[in-house]
């Protein structure tokens, strides 16, 4: 079962859920099914490569580097 990443679009409450091919999710918060799939963000690095030779991400919108498309950071 895949894990995605949502917005709810009634309240904004942003959710990870893992989802069945049979299932619909809905928000945790309000149970609506108005939700949005958000653009999941992840890092990786190569064979050898060290957390210090890895380059510093510039700040988003928010501040973070969280990544979030459309320049709304969710996580506020």
């Amino acid at each position: 079962m895949p894990i995605f990443e949502y917005a709810c679009r009634d309240c904004g409450h942003p959710f990870e859920t893992l989802v069945r091919s049979d299932s619909t999710p809905e928000c945790p918060k309000c149970h609506s099914f108005q939700l949005e799939k958000q653009l999941s963000v992840f890092a990786t690095t190569s064979a050898g490569a060290s957390a210090a030779a890895m380059p510093d991400l510039p700040p988003g919108p928010c501040g973070a580097s969280c990544g979030m498309p459309g320049g709304t950071c969710a996580y506020r």
